[in-house]
């Protein structure tokens, strides 16, 4: 297999099908993914070729934006990289990636482990937090129609996969309920690293947040 020829394809692929995607799930999140994924696996044994085919097709379908159909994504991915003859094992470890790579509340255990699934999802973890992670959080609740925040509703810290799949809570306490939590569920060293700089960044937002609602500031 020529890895640059499939990882152009890939691209190209990617950037058809998110065309008109929301813009803290588009192509420019894929973009930021692939390069951090690409950056961490620098500082670990993993298999290249996987790590960059697994942050390019992470989020090809997300189910957040598809009924809640986990199944989506691991089919696109497969009947594409199907396509352009990617071996049968290859394929095997992107659907993994795709199927486990998501945060679903915290509570479930992940089925499946590999250097490549910790890489993409350090990866994508990271540019779920930080100043790209506050901004993606508000497009996100702009793009549902929430409130920004609401003293009077409090974070939801136990939530079933289902409860946080219906959630419907205000933006900031998302923070609460998945941001702040990251950090301390990166994989690797070089995850690790860059995640306490970006939950500092988020935790010095919402210091300025809270004063400003208060009109403290």
């Amino acid at each position: 297999m020529n890895k640059e020829l499939l990882i152009n394809q890939t691209v190209d692929f990617v950037k058809k099908e998110l065309a008109n995607a929301e813009g803290g799930h588009d192509w420019w999140h894929i973009y930021r993914v692939w390069k951090l994924a690409k950056q961490i696996s620098n500082s670990e044994q993993a298999d290249g070729l996987i790590v960059e085919l697994g942050a390019l097709l992470h989020d090809i379908a997300d189910s957040k934006f598809h009924n809640g159909n986990e199944e989506i994504g691991p089919q696109k991915a497969r009947t594409f990289l199907k396509s352009i003859h990617v071996k049968e094992e290859v394929i095997l470890h992107i659907e993994q990636i795709i199927t486990n790579i998501s945060f679903k509340g915290g509570h479930q255990n992940q089925q499946f482990k590999s250097p490549e699934l910790d890489i993409v999802q350090d990866a994508d973890r990271l540019d779920a937090i930080g100043a790209i992670g506050i901004a993606r959080t508000f497009n996100y609740g702009g793009f549902k129609n929430r409130e920004l925040y609401n003293p009077h509703i409090q974070p939801n810290l136990n939530m079933t996969k289902e409860e946080y799949k219906n959630n419907t809570a205000p933006t900031i306490n998302h923070f609460y309920e998945k941001l702040l939590l990251l950090k301390d569920r990166m994989n690797t060293s070089t995850g690790k690293q860059l995640a306490q700089h970006r939950h500092d960044c988020m935790v010095k937002f919402l210091d300025e947040f809270y004063q400003e609602w208060e009109g403290e500031v």
